[in-house]
């Protein structure tokens, strides 16, 4: 059903939001983009399970199937460049995080690395 389907995208969002979180955030402009889709599809998925649960879609004249099949949709399209841009976070954890610096510390630590590959799935 529908509203299982905006159910498990609240659960999945919410953890991918709390993953990225609780990292330092080495590259804000790629995660930045993981954290606004995450959000933001998480704030429309609410939004649209108010209005199937409270039983606005019987009030508005809309295709609510093509409404659903676009919005998921472009949540795939988002999500999939979210995990792009995750995945490449994560795949650069080796290189140090200042090139002039002395100090050789990684751009993502042992215990981030684990967090951003559990992000990225």
């Amino acid at each position: 059903s529908s509203s299982s389907v905006f159910l498990s995208l609240q659960l999945f969002g919410t953890i991918v939001w709390i993953l990225v979180a609780s990292t330092r955030v080495p590259l804000p402009l790629l995660q930045g983009w993981v954290m606004f889709v995450a959000v933001t599809a998480w704030f429309l998925s609410i939004v649209f399970l108010c209005v199937f649960l409270f039983g606005y879609a019987n009030r508005i004249a809309v295709n609510w199937n093509q409404t659903d099949f676009l919005f998921h949709g472009a949540t795939f399209v988002f999500y999939f460049g979210a995990f792009l841009l995750q995945a490449a976070t994560t795949s650069l954890h080796h290189f140090p995080r200042k090139f002039n610096s002395t100090m050789q510390e990684k751009i993502l630590a042992d215990h981030e690395y684990n967090i951003s590959i559990a992000a990225s799935v």
